[in-house]
Order: structure tokens, then sequence, then C-alpha cells
């Protein structure tokens, strides 16, 4: 079965950075164009995107043997995974009772001039109650449902790269 899927590694890392740009312009889409500010939440996982998306392209610029695509591959994975469980924590939060939603904070320009970095990571982390607003949906799914899935895929993806040797060892 996964031989069908057997292509270069390279190919697979650049589709998923691809993949991880268009959800990026996709969110500044909706950022600049649909003019839905972004909560903690959704910059978390733009970051964590961000990151999948910048281990990937590494991954196919450098076209690493076995040993560098195991790391790659693990890479990419952990930080998929970090950022599904970002996306689990919003569409938590997305779908907790209206008196048990965390109350909204201040704005996160503000968090940062303010705060210290730590507390920062923290709301960014954690939420507020602007994270629990629902702007957008397609097929019942909002921004962070999609993105989730999207997050799952793409550790998926490259966790797949375990077993997409570009050459045997001997």
């Amino acid at each position: 079965m996964f031989q069908r899927l057997k292509f270069n590694p390279r190919t697979w890392f650049l589709l998923g950075f691809i993949a991880c740009f268009a959800m990026l312009a996709t969110g500044a889409y909706f950022q600049f164009v649909e003019e839905m500010e972004p909560c903690p939440l959704c910059i978390s996982q733009r970051i964590m995107l961000l990151t999948t998306g910048m281990i990937f392209l590494m991954a196919a610029l450098h076209n690493p043997g076995n040993g560098g695509l195991k790391i790659y591959s693990i890479l990419g994975t952990l930080s998929a995974l970090i950022g599904a469980g970002i996306s689990m924590r919003h569409v938590w939060i997305q779908h907790l009772a209206p008196d048990q939603i965390p109350e909204c904070g201040p704005g996160l320009a503000y968090v940062f001039e303010n705060f210290p970095l730590l507390d920062t990571f923290r709301l960014m982390l954690s939420g507020t109650g602007d994270c629990a607003d629902i702007l957008w949906t397609f097929l019942g799914l909002s921004i962070p449902g999609w993105t989730l899935v999207a997050f799952s895929g793409l550790a998926t993806l490259s966790l797949f790269q375990q077993w997409n040797s570009a050459k045997p060892t001997a």
C-alpha cells in the first residue's frame, strides 16, 4: 500500500511546506481582507505552522540521507503535534458553555508591551474569551477545527517519512 505513496522524501517535504505556506496565506487573508483579528491561540497556531513549514522546507532543500531524514521527520512530527495540541485546546474553548469561557484579556499588543515574556507566552497558549468566538465555519468545523485536521495531516506526512528512506542502508 505504501509503495504507491513512496515518492522522493524531498517531494513530500516540499508538499508539506507548500501546505503550511497556503494555510499561513489563508490566515493572512482572513486577517487582512476579511478583517478577522486573530486571538492568542490563533497566533500560536500560526507560529507552529511557520515552524513546521520551515522544518519541511529545510528538509526539502537539504535532501538528507537516511539519518537526516529521520531527524527531520521527528522534528516535523513533533512540531505538527504541538500545533495540533494548541488547536485542540482552541476547539475545546470554543465548545465550552458560555459561563465557563475564560474572561477576555487585554489585546496581545498591549500584553507584549507591558507584561513579562513568560506571562505573554502563558496567555498565548491558554487562550482568552476572544478564542471562544467562532467567526467562520466550513462543513461544521471552525478555523481551529480545520487547523487541527491540517496539523494531523502534516504530522502523518512527516511521520511517514520514517519509512520513506531514499536508499536502503547496507
